[in-house]
C-alpha cells in the first residue's frame, strides 16, 4: 500500500506554473534574436543619419551615454514589467514563455505609440540651467549621476526580490542630483535646484497610486463575488487546467494592457534622458527639432505674434529692463513673476521670434547657431509654463489661449523625440523583461499572499492596475507599475481573507519607504564626485 501511494506521489507531474516549459520555449531565444538584430540594425542607421550634419562627434562619450540610460531601461524591464506577466502565468493563462514574449511585444508597442508627456514631465524637476547648459561638465555630470543611481538601487531591491519602482527610484535621483548642484553653487549664485512643485505632483502620484491599487483591486474582487457566483474563480487554480474562457481573456487583456501602459508610461523616462544625452554631447543635430510641418515656421510666428499682442495688454506704463533674458532666467529659477518679467518676456519672444524668422525651416538654422536658438526656445518656454501651468500672471480667456497656442509651438520645437530612441529603449524595456522576469514574478505570485493566487484575484488586480497606469499616462504622470500591481494583489488577498505574507509586505513597505532617500542620498554623492571629473 505504502509503494503504490508513493508510486503514485512520484508520477504525479508538478504544476508549477514556472516548471515544465510549453513547446513555445524553444522559439523564445530566435524570435527575439531576430527583433534584436533588426531593432539594433535601424537604430544604428538612424543614428548615423542624424549625427551626419553634427560638427563634431564625441563617440567614446556618447557612447558610454547612451549605454548607460538604455541599462536603466534594461533594468526598468526586468525589475517592472514583470509585474504584468505574474498573474496570467499563475492562474495558468497563458505559458511563461509565451506571456514574457507577449508582455515584451505589447511593451514595444506602448513605447513606439507614447506621445512624450511623462518624459518631459520627469525633466521639468531637474534644475532648468542644467538643461541649458546640459553639454557642460556640471550638465554630464548631473545625467551620468543620476542614471547610475538609479540603476544602482534598481539591481539592489531586483537582487533581493523586491518589487521596489523603477519610477520612484528615478524621481529621487533628480531630486538627489537638484539637490547637490545647490549644495556645490557659489554663495549668493542664484540657482533653481529642485522644482518642489513639480515634484510634490509626481510624489503624490506616486504614494496615491499604490492605495488605489489596494482599495480598487479588493473592491473590485468584493463586487465580482456579488454579482459572479462562480466558486471555481476564487479558488487555487487545479493542476495546469487554464481558467474559464471569458476569464482567460480578461486576464490576457489585462496583462496587454498593463503591458501596453508600462511601455506608453515607463518608457518614457528613458527616451527623456537619452534626448537629454544627445542635446547635450550632440547639440548640433538633436537641439532643435528638424523634422517639424513645412508650414511650422509660418504658425510659429503667427503663434509669437499673437503672444506679443496679448502680453502687450498687462504691460504696465514705463517699466523697463536692461536684459530681457537674463530677466526671464532669473523668473524661471525662482518661480516669481512681476511687472518686470512681462516686459521682458516679451521682448525675448520677439528677439527670438526676429531671429528664428530669417530661416525658411528649422532645418536651415546655421549648426553655429542651433544650440543657442534651442536654449532660448526652451527658456521661453519655461516662461510661459509659470502663465500656463502656475498661472502666476493673471489673464483673459482669449490671451491665455494665445499663450497656450504659442506654448505649443515652442514645445514642437524642443520637446521632440526621434523614432529610432523610441525603438532602442523598447528594445531595452523588452530584453530585460526576458532576461530577469523570474525572480520578481515568483515575489508576487507566490510571497504577497498565503494562498496561491486565484483567477479572480488576477483579474482584478491586473484591471486596475491597467486602468490606474493608463489614465496617469493619459494625465502626464509618472507612476510604478510595480507599487500598483503588487498592492492591487495585496488588495486582493486581503479582500478574499487569504492573509498577507507580512515578511514579504513589510520588505516591500521598506522598499518603498527607503527608495526616495537612498537613490537621493546616492545621487547627491554621485554627483559631487562626479562634478570632479567632467
Amino acid at each position: 500500500m505504502t509503494d503504490a501511494t508513493a508510486s503514485q506521489h512520484s508520477a504525479s507531474p508538478s504544476y508549477h506554473p514556472l516548471e515544465n516549459p510549453s513547446s513555445l520555449g524553444k522559439w523564445f531565444i530566435p524570435l527575439f534574436g531576430v527583433v534584436l538584430i533588426g531593432g539594433l540594425g535601424y537604430v544604428g542607421y538612424a543614428l548615423a543619419a542624424d549625427l551626419a550634419i553634427a560638427n563634431s562627434v564625441p563617440w567614446l562619450l556618447l557612447g558610454l551615454a547612451l549605454l548607460i540610460a538604455l541599462g536603466f531601461e534594461f533594468v526598468n524591464g526586468f525589475h517592472d514589467t514583470a509585474n504584468a506577466v505574474a498573474t496570467v502565468i499563475y492562474t495558468r493563462s497563458m505559458p511563461a514563455e509565451l506571456a514574457v514574449v507577449w508582455s515584451g511585444f505589447f511593451n514595444f508597442l506602448g513605447v513606439l505609440l507614447s506621445s512624450g508627456a511623462v518624459a518631459f514631465g520627469i525633466l521639468a524637476l531637474l534644475p532648468v540651467e542644467l538643461i541649458l547648459q546640459v553639454g557642460s561638465g556640471s550638465g554630464l555630470a548631473m545625467v551620468f549621476a543620476l542614471l547610475i543611481a538609479a540603476i544602482i538601487w534598481n539591481l539592489g531591491t531586483w537582487y533581493l526580490g523586491l518589487p521596489s519602482s523603477s519610477s520612484h527610484t528615478l524621481i529621487g535621483s533628480i531630486i538627489g542630483v537638484g539637490l547637490a548642484n545647490q549644495f556645490l553653487a557659489p554663495q549668493g549664485t542664484a540657482t533653481s535646484g529642485v522644482d518642489w512643485s513639480q515634484a510634490t505632483n509626481i510624489g503624490l502620484s506616486l504614494l496615491i497610486s499604490p492605495l488605489i491599487g489596494f482599495g480598487l483591486a479588493a473592491i473590485l474582487l468584493l463586487v465580482m463575488k456579488v454579482l459572479v457566483r462562480n466558486k471555481a474563480l476564487y479558488e487555487e487554480p487545479k493542476g495546469n487546467k487554464p481558467p474559464p474562457l471569458w476569464i482567460r481573456g480578461l486576464l490576457i487583456f489585462t496583462c496587454t494592457g498593463v503591458s501596453f501602459a508600462h511601455g506608453s508610461n515607463d518608457g518614457q523616462k528613458g527616451m527623456g534622458l537619452i534626448m537629454l544625452i544627445l542635446i547635450g554631447l550632440v547639440p548640433t543635430a538633436f537641439a532643435l527639432n528638424r523634422t517639424p510641418d513645412a508650414q511650422y515656421l509660418h504658425a510659429y510666428e503667427q503663434a509669437s505674434a499673437n503672444v506679443e499682442t496679448a502680453l502687450q495688454k498687462y504691460v504696465k506704463p514705463g517699466v523697463t529692463v536692461a536684459d530681457a533674458k537674463a530677466e526671464v532666467a532669473n523668473a524661471v529659477k525662482n518661480k516669481a513673476w512681476n511687472d518686470t518679467t512681462t516686459v521682458a518676456l516679451q521682448q525675448f519672444i520677439h528677439t527670438s521670434s526676429a531671429q528664428i524668422s530669417k530661416f525658411p525651416t528649422l532645418e536651415a538654422v546655421p549648426t553655429s547657431l542651433v544650440g543657442n536658438i534651442r536654449n532660448d526656445v526652451y527658456l521661453i518656454g519655461e516662461a510661459l509654463k509659470l502663465i500656463d501651468k502656475n498661472k502666476l500672471l493673471p489673464m483673459q480667456g482669449a490671451d491665455l489661449d494665445a499663450v497656450k497656442a504659442y506654448h505649443q509651438a515652442v514645445d514642437n520645437a524642443t520637446k521632440f523625440i526621434p523614432l529610432w530612441v523610441k525603438v532602442a529603449v523598447a528594445l531595452a524595456l523588452g530584453l530585460g523583461t526576458m532576461v530577469g522576469w523570474k525572480r520578481i514574478v515568483v515575489t508576487v505570485g507566490e510571497k504577497i499572499g498565503k494562498t496561491h493566487l486565484t483567477y479572480g484575484q488576477g483579474a482584478s488586480a491586473e484591471v486596475v492596475a491597467m486602468v490606474t497606469i493608463g489614465a496617469a499616462d493619459h494625465l502626464g504622470l509618472p507612476v510604478s507599475t510595480t507599487h500598483v500591481l503588487s498592492s492591487g494583489v495585496a488588495g486582493t488577498m486581503a479582500a478574499n481573507g487569504s492573509g498577507l505574507q507580512w515578511s514579504t509586505v513589510r520588505n516591500m513597505l521598506l522598499a518603498w519607504v527607503l527608495t526616495l532617500p537612498a537613490s537621493i542620498a546616492i545621487a547627491f554623492g554621485l554627483y559631487v564626485i562626479l562634478r570632479q571629473v567632467f
